[in-house]
């Protein structure tokens, strides 16, 4: 079992890596103190892997809630059937939640974790590639609003983070996927060694090989926690975690959550934001083309939806987090490992990455 350690002083917890760990109920009970416990999963992931927790905690005050699987149920009605369901059993502020699923559930989760009686501890337990590299880990919580992503939220962070490589041999082929794209995205911020190993191993992570796959969330992590842990609530250089996200988030929103997954999105929107890069002369065609060509090769789209309209687009990123004073805020590279904070590029050049380019591919 690898052990990496988030430092946020008497914030700080560790994230455990393993595989198989989900079946060692003394382990599990060991790092959750708490006499009332509370499992939210959802209608996917509970016949998985929720026995596996009840049997560690079945002996404490326990309670499961099973979501619906899907963003567009990343809303208030769900966040609101956690806090009532606390509240009908009667949990009070000692209480322990663990979030066993993948993004959403670990997001909604969270969120209640942080409003219910002003905050309660939680756990993350991820079971997608998505929550295992990105997600789980640095404390945002949130859901979303049907004008934009994430928009209701706080930052709060978990206890400990559990993640079992064993629960990515039922991942769906379109999640897996999904996934690959947080971890490109990670060696296009800041990790150049990430992005050349990704060239050379990911049909490794697409057959599921053990050691690869562990290899990809242990380096995640760490870049998600070496950033994390200067920058919790994202005032300066967290911002560069969001690289292809404005893109992505404004495609999720003007397709409708759900249709297109978050890190299909991501896809696109790294290789926009690459895109524009090159165009301002930042990257030359050649650094474009490797990103483009890695998201092919994983099966990942590299160019927005046609039916995605530019005005509606830009509609949306306009409502983005990171926008100051009217201006949509971009996260650029200059290299493969160098990203920067960007609002001041050639709204041309913009528009022409929002059409789309010719011969790009989109969900397969």
């Amino acid at each position: 079992m690898i052990t990496l350690q988030v430092d946020l002083g008497d914030r700080s917890y560790p994230i455990f890596i393993g595989t198989g760990l989900l079946d060692d109920t003394s382990w599990l009970r060991e790092h959750v103190g708490s006499r009332q416990v509370m499992v939210v999963s959802n209608n996917t992931v509970a016949p998985l892997y929720l026995e596996a927790v009840e049997n560690a905690f079945g002996d404490r005050a326990f309670s499961k809630l099973i979501l619906r699987d899907g963003e567009q149920y990343k809303t208030l009605d769900s966040f609101d059937q956690i806090i009532s369901a606390l509240l009908e059993q009667g949990f009070d502020r000692s209480c322990t939640l663990i979030a066993l699923g993948g993004g959403v559930v670990g997001d909604i989760t969270g969120y209640a974790a942080a409003c219910y009686q002003r905050g309660v501890d939680y756990v993350q337990i991820p079971t997608t590639l998505l929550a295992q590299v990105d997600s789980s880990v640095g404390g945002k919580t949130a859901v979303n609003h049907r004008l934009g992503k994430n928009m209701i939220g706080a930052f709060h962070q978990p206890t400990r983070v559990i993640t079992d490589i064993a629960t990515l041999t039922t991942l769906g082929t379109r999640e897996l996927r999904a996934g690959i794209a947080e971890i490109i995205k990670y060696g296009l911020i800041s990790d150049p060694t990430l992005f050349a190993w990704l060239e050379a191993n990911v049909e490794n992570l697409l057959d599921l090989d053990p050691q690869s796959l562990t290899h990809a969330v242990r380096r995640s992590c760490e870049n998600k926690a070496t950033i994390v842990a200067q920058d919790e609530l994202e005032s300066g250089i967290r911002a560069l975690l969001n690289l292809g996200h404005t893109f992505g988030h404004g495609i999720e929103n003007v397709l409708g959550y759900g249709t297109w997954l978050h890190g299909e999105a991501v896809a696109c929107g790294l290789c926009m934001a690459t895109e524009l890069s090159m165009r301002m002369g930042l990257i030359n065609t050649a650094d474009h083309e490797r990103v483009v060509a890695l998201m092919r090769r994983v099966g990942l789209p590299d160019s927005p939806p046609i039916d995605a309209d530019p005005k509606e687009l830009t509609s949306a990123m306009r409502r983005d987090k990171k926008n100051r004073a009217g201006t949509i805020r971009l996260v650029l590279i200059r290299a493969i490992g160098d990203a920067f904070i960007c609002d001041d590029y050639p709204s041309d050049e913009f528009q022409r990455v929002l059409e789309g380019r010719p011969g790009g591919t989109g969900i397969d």
